[in-house]
């Protein structure tokens, strides 16, 4: 939940929201829906997504060992999950706080440049395919922040 909505939660037992807030609340709430069926087909898609995504490495990258592609497609299957909850949550601080922060100290102690480069295009390029632009537009900025995170 954004921390503004929480914030508000908090103050509602010492006065009523004004108006302003109450828009807030409001374009959280209207937007619920919409964030709680995109959660919902990224969980049912997820394994086709990321099978996808891990039978097309190997072509691209001829010389990756298995023990990196299951690292990288685990450390993807996290990014993935948290970011469809902070999209559901609508804070990309719960991403950075819960995941990117201990993701980069992670992909620092090995160079997983270039595989994370693939992973993320072949996952983009799979997003694309299965979900709409209005989907795209939820949790694309999610992805990308990982993908920052993990790459440069």
């Amino acid at each position: 939940m954004m921390p503004q909505i929480q914030e508000l939660i908090n103050q509602a037992q010492d006065r009523y929201l004004a108006t302003d807030e109450l828009g807030l609340m409001e374009s959280y709430i209207s937007s619920l829906p919409d964030r709680l069926k995109l959660y919902k087909l990224i969980r049912d898609r997820e394994i086709d997504l990321l099978q996808a995504v891990a039978d097309q490495v190997p072509a691209e990258l001829p010389s990756i060992t298995d023990a990196d592609l299951e690292t990288g497609i685990k450390n993807l299957i996290l990014v993935l999950r948290y970011s469809s909850m902070a999209m559901l949550l609508n804070d990309e601080n719960f991403l950075k706080q819960r995941l990117l922060n201990w993701l980069e100290g992670v992909m620092s102690m090995r160079d997983m440049r270039r595989l994370n480069e693939t992973l993320y295009k072949l996952l983009n390029q799979g997003l694309r395919q299965q979900f709409s632009p209005s989907q795209l537009a939820l949790i694309q900025p999610l992805i990308t922040a990982a993908q920052v995170t993990l790459i440069y």
